[in-house]
């Protein structure tokens, strides 16, 4: 049975949907009174977010599915290889999806990842380096960033 579920995050309100046990897509939204419908699925998911934030995680192990065309999947796969704290163009992604001329086509597919975060999709760059194209804003693509390189070296420091 589809339902969803919006819990209050470090960087905004999160709405969770998913399919019995199964999380289908997470994305910020904006501010609401709503709730929906919290299950285990999405508590473990909201645990595992708060964990990210504080800098403690850099993977997570819940159960998701990733709908859509077989390019966008190829797409998501190839964003789910980046290193925590790493970045990448899109260009290399477009020739890790064995497409070199696709560019445009990839930044689409970034653009409609349904798993915010899990997916890194803001871990992708313009060809120059800038912080571009990104669902939840620049501002929120930078603090994403900022989060992984901050933790990054909280740990260098620490071995």
């Amino acid at each position: 049975m589809p339902g969803f579920a919006i819990y209050e995050s470090s960087f905004g309100p999160v709405r969770m949907d998913y399919e019995g046990n199964v999380l289908l897509r997470l994305r910020t939204v904006e501010p609401t009174e709503e709730t929906g419908e919290r299950t285990q699925l999405t508590q473990e998911v909201f645990r595992q977010l708060q964990e990210y934030f504080s800098g403690q995680r850099t993977e997570f192990d819940f159960p998701y599915e990733l709908r859509g065309t077989q390019f966008q999947k190829r797409v998501w796969a190839a964003l789910e290889t980046i290193p925590y704290g790493q970045t990448c163009t899109y260009g290399d992604i477009a020739r890790r999806v064995g497409s070199p001329n696709a560019v445009r086509a990839v930044g689409a597919a970034n653009g409609k990842n349904p798993m915010w975060i899990v997916v890194p999709c803001h871990r992708v760059v313009g060809a120059n380096g800038t912080l571009t194209g990104y669902a939840g804003g620049i501002d929120m693509k930078r603090r994403l960033l900022e989060l992984e390189q901050r933790v990054l070296e909280r740990n260098a420091e620490s071995s």
